[in-house]
């Protein structure tokens, strides 16, 4: 399936415009050095607080909780809460993530920890956390507890994703069945809140916000797989990252790992590749003074991915998420009209650089 790219650039740039105000509004309740921080990170401002307008992100989680809300009740608006805390907490994630990868670029900018320190990123993050669920709190819906809790659960799953990516880099036997379970919670649990969320303030019964939890989880997992490709393979312009970002760390990414389980002998030298600081295909290249891997090893690994079969896999594993997520939205019920719209968000999402 093929995106048109007008449709979704246009749902997505509706979500963020009818988010922001309320965001900012969220963001004003921090004290002072905070709420600098946090607007830095959100792209609002510069580190001395002077507006700007840097790049704010897609917005993908709350629009698909203004989307899923409008499907189900017809209107977004009983959602308006819901969407500023998801978008809370996915920068929550942010900020944290930034810090334990040691990234200090993020959308071409300094990151949060780089600029400020750690500290000051843990506490920005757990402050963004516990406004997303004052946010819903104080909304006045019937179905506020409903939507924390469905938030909180999501949250706890992402935690232990990350929990287990940072567990992975101490591996090397993680299998793929166990990088999918973490993505499932890195970034699936999210997006999958974000859908469900949407349905619950809608009214929708709790089959229709289950499926809507499904259609969002299974495009987290498309959404993964493509920034896992976009890892290796991505143009920095875009990524905001190096060309072979995730090679250089020797992150264990989805298509690094079904091509050390079913990669046959390409498989066996990536593996041997990993494990060790030498190039297994005869690269002399050696390693840079800071000890990462040159570019032409880390070339040479790419090109051990691919023949692997490791990014023609992903490619279409993401493309079969979105078929998932489309069958969801079968369940759910979904009119034709909102489910061209949230069709068309999903195959974006991952034909955007495929």
């Amino acid at each position: 399936m093929t995106a048109d790219p007008t449709l979704a650039v246009e749902s997505l740039h509706r979500g963020r415009e009818l988010v922001s105000p309320a965001l900012r509004g969220a963001v004003d309740r921090l004290d002072d050095h905070s709420r600098l921080v946090a607007s830095y990170h959100l792209g609002w401002c510069d580190e001395r607080g002077r507006p700007l307008e840097a790049n704010p992100g897609k917005a993908v989680r709350p629009s698909l909780t203004l989307l899923a809300c409008e499907a189900v009740a017809g209107d977004a608006a009983p959602a308006l809460c819901g969407a500023v805390a998801v978008e809370l907490v996915h920068n929550f994630s942010l900020i944290h993530d930034d810090l334990m990868d040691r990234d200090a670029e993020r959308r071409h900018r300094p990151t949060v920890w780089a600029v400020w320190g750690e500290p000051t990123a843990v506490l920005v993050g757990d402050a963004l956390l516990s406004l997303a669920h004052e946010v819903i709190d104080e909304s006045g819906s019937g179905h506020a507890r409903a939507a924390s809790r469905a938030l909180a659960v999501a949250t706890r799953d992402l935690i232990r994703g990350q929990v287990l990516d940072m567990a992975f880099e101490q591996r090397d036997d993680v299998s793929l069945a166990e990088c999918l379970d973490m993505a499932g919670g890195k970034t699936g649990a999210l997006l999958g809140a974000s859908a469900e969320i949407g349905a619950i303030l809608a009214g929708a019964p709790p089959r229709v916000c289950a499926a809507y939890r499904r259609y969002g989880a299974e495009l987290g997992l498309a959404f993964q797989l493509v920034d896992d490709l976009l890892g290796i393979w991505g143009w920095p312009e875009r990524t905001g990252k190096p060309v072979f970002s995730d090679l250089r760390s020797r992150k264990k990414t989805l298509p690094v790992v079904w091509s050390l389980e079913n990669g046959g002998r390409a498989g066996r030298e990536l593996a041997a590749w990993l494990a060790s600081a030498e190039d297994t295909a005869g690269d002399t290249a050696g390693v840079t003074p800071d000890g990462s891997a040159g570019e032409a090893r880390l070339r040479c690994a790419a090109g051990l991915v691919e023949r692997a079969g490791g990014r023609d896999w992903a490619t279409e594993e993401a493309r079969e998420r979105v078929r998932r997520a489309g069958a969801a939205l079968d369940a759910a019920g979904c009119d034709a009209s909102h489910r061209q719209e949230l069709d068309e968000l999903a195959s974006f999402v991952i034909e955007r650089d495929l």
